[in-house]
């Protein structure tokens, strides 16, 4: 006879991201979140993760669709990697952290616990902006109360090795890396 948990049983963990998380350049069983659904199966079995990122997306745009995905997955715990591309595209800081918090905000009252994943830009923005773009995370994750994973390409975003041609994406070799990175900071919350 084969058991299958009951909704009641079942929790959900819902990743919200762009291209970092959306599996940019490569098939999706071999991205971090993938990955991660594997390593959580060996010890967290009662999870699932589901992967809502869109490649290109801005905080704006994970914002506007929060509403329908967290009715939609309830999850228990959010994954926030968002805020890349409002970096990218030079758009206000303020603006990102007043997204970034919103949708903190409103994960949180749905009843769920948020990890943001915090990003870098390129240095050919200028280091001002650039320093100002990475505390951003720290400000929105101490304003939230919530925990954030420091930089997950870490170690991997100036390795070209490790890189897609464009520079900006990790490639295939660096999923492996980003997935233990997060499960560090993932596993003590669940």
């Amino acid at each position: 006879m084969v058991f299958f948990p009951t909704l009641a049983q079942a929790k959900s963990i819902l990743v919200l991201g762009d291209s970092i998380s959306a599996n940019h350049g490569f098939e999706a069983q071999h991205g971090w979140v993938t990955l991660l659904q594997q390593k959580l199966n060996a010890s967290h079995a009662e999870y699932t993760i589901y992967n809502a990122s869109i490649s290109g997306d801005t905080s704006a745009g994970g914002l506007a669709r929060l509403p329908q995905l967290l009715k939609l997955y309830k999850p228990e715990i959010l994954l926030l990697e968002l805020g890349a591309n409002d970096g990218l595209r030079g758009m206000s800081l303020i603006s990102m952290q007043k997204n970034l918090s919103t949708i903190i905000a409103e994960a949180k009252k749905s009843g769920a616990e948020v990890l943001l994943l915090s990003m870098r830009i390129p240095s050919n923005y200028g280091k001002r902006y650039t320093d100002m773009f990475y505390s951003s995370y720290e400000k929105v994750a101490r304003e939230q109360n919530i925990s954030v994973v420091p930089f997950i390409l870490n170690g991997i975003a100036l390795d070209k090795s490790q890189m897609q041609n464009d520079g900006l994406h990790p490639n295939e070799k660096a999923q492996p890396i980003i997935a233990n990175h997060v499960a560090a900071y993932l596993l003590p919350l669940l």
